[in-house]
This record gives C-alpha cells, sequence and structure tokens, in this order.
C-alpha cells in the first residue's frame, strides 16, 4: 500500500514565502554590512533562494531594499501596537511610550532604515523611492504615537510636542548606532517623559 502523498504547497503561498524570507533577508544584510554589502546576489544566498527567484520578485537591488525597509516599518508599528495593546488593559504611562518608541528606533529594522536613507541621500533614483515611503511612514509613526499618548492635537503645541518626541527618539538611535547607549537613552528619555506630560496638560 503506497503512502498517501501530501498536500502540495499552493504556488501562491511559496511565492509570499518566499518574497517574505527576500524582504527579512535584506533588513538583516542592511542591518549588518551596509549598502555596499547587499546586493541581490548576497540576499538571496542568505535568503536561501536562487538568484533567478531573487531577481523574479525585485529586479533591482533598490527594489528589493526599498520594499525591505517598507516591510520592516510595518512590522515595527504592529510590534508597537501589540506591545501597547499588552499593557494590561490599561493605557500606558507616557514614560511606557516613549520608552518603546526608543525600542523601535534601536533595532536591527531602524539600523537597516538608516543604511537606505545614507545611500539614498547621493542616489537620486533611489531617493525618489525612499522620500514616499519615509513620509508614509513618518505619518503612520506620528499616528501610532499620539493614540498611544492619547493626546489632544487641538491643543497648541502638543503636535509639535509629539514631533520632537519622535525627532528625539529617532536621534538618540543614531547615537547608539556606533555604542552602546542605553544608559544614557534611558536617561534623557526618562526627563523627556517628564517634559512631555507637561505639554500634555497632565
Amino acid at each position: 500500500m503506497t503512502a498517501q502523498a501530501l498536500p502540495r504547497e499552493p504556488q501562491q503561498d511559496r511565492s509570499r514565502a518566499t518574497r517574505r524570507r527576500l524582504l527579512e533577508a535584506a533588513i538583516d544584510c542592511l542591518a549588518s554590512v551596509g549598502w555596499a554589502g547587499t546586493t541581490v546576489a548576497v540576499v538571496a544566498e542568505r535568503a536561501g533562494v536562487s538568484r533567478g527567484a531573487a531577481q523574479h520578485h525585485f529586479r533591482t537591488r533598490e527594489e528589493l531594499v526599498t520594499a525591505a525597509v517598507g516591510y520592516g516599518s510595518e512590522v515595527r508599528m504592529t510590534q508597537m501596537r501589540e506591545r501597547l495593546d499588552g499593557l494590561a488593559g490599561r493605557r500606558p504611562s507616557t514614560l511606557d511610550v516613549v520608552a518603546l518608541l526608543g525600542e523601535m528606533y534601536t533595532s536591527p529594522l531602524f539600523r537597516a532604515a538608516l543604511q537606505l536613507w545614507v545611500a539614498a541621500s547621493s542616489d537620486e533614483q533611489l531617493r525618489a523611492q525612499v522620500v514616499p515611503l519615509e513620509a508614509r511612514v513618518g505619518r503612520e509613526a506620528h499616528r501610532l504615537t499620539v493614540e498611544a499618548l492619547g493626546a489632544d492635537e487641538s491643543v497648541p503645541g502638543v503636535r509639535e510636542s509629539v514631533q520632537a518626541t519622535l525627532d528625539l527618539v529617532r536621534g538618540l538611535g543614531l547615537a547608539d548606532l556606533l555604542t552602546d547607549d542605553s544608559a544614557r537613552r534611558t536617561r534623557l528619555l526618562t526627563q523627556w517623559a517628564a517634559t512631555l506630560d507637561r505639554a500634555l496638560g497632565r
């Protein structure tokens, strides 16, 4: 009696899985070896797929890494939402929110995005792809932060304070790029949370 054949994975599912592996491998490459070391061939090898399969999904390195950073940004936002939702049904404190943002902007996903920004700063074609992506990510990060803080942006100065928070954590992410800056970052974010509470009228 022959064993019953296992059902084959649908082609569409295999294609989605391959694409996801390529995106995750591209993020890993950008974060670890930078833009110069992130070629389609290297990403394909790290993802465990052929170069031809990689180029079936992404024609160029620019297309691949831009898609990867967009995917990574969505992952960062999803992770933040899940963390906020997991705070036992209570509204997070300002310090909770600021600390979560600090983690988000020191993750490998942020490091990958940073490598793409640097490359785009001197490559006009790449910049044309990156600028609208970052504008979308920036709007979503701002919206999520406002929601998490329960901030009322109709109050003068609140919108600017939220944006200053995002600029601060992004800058602290840069400071963490070469050395472990976690102790100083914790002190600064604790102080900023108190300042932000005053701006929010708390």
